[in-house]
């Protein structure tokens, strides 16, 4: 999700930058660059910075259990037990 606070932020800095002889429209320009840059961010299919890192912890738990798994894998090899279908 989109966070609405730095779009306005973004949309403020950038009226600001209008030069002085046009700052009668700064408001119509705010409005404007508000509305572009919301379409534009989103489209981009963005994340907040908390969904990344919970997807982070994810992808590191995974990372954990399948060294895990492959350290019993090679140990079980070293081992000479047989590997082959369960069943």
């Amino acid at each position: 999700m989109i966070n609405i606070r730095a779009v306005d932020e973004l949309a403020q800095k950038l009226s600001e930058l209008v030069p002085p002889g046009m700052r009668a429209a700064e408001s119509d320009l705010k409005a404007t660059f508000r509305a572009a840059l919301q379409a534009g961010l989103s489209r981009m299919n963005l994340v907040t910075r908390e969904e990344f890192e919970v997807q982070k912890l994810v992808l590191l738990r995974t990372r954990e259990k399948i060294e895990a798994l492959e350290r019993q894998l090679a140990a079980r090899d070293a081992g000479g037990a047989p590997r082959g279908k369960a069943g």
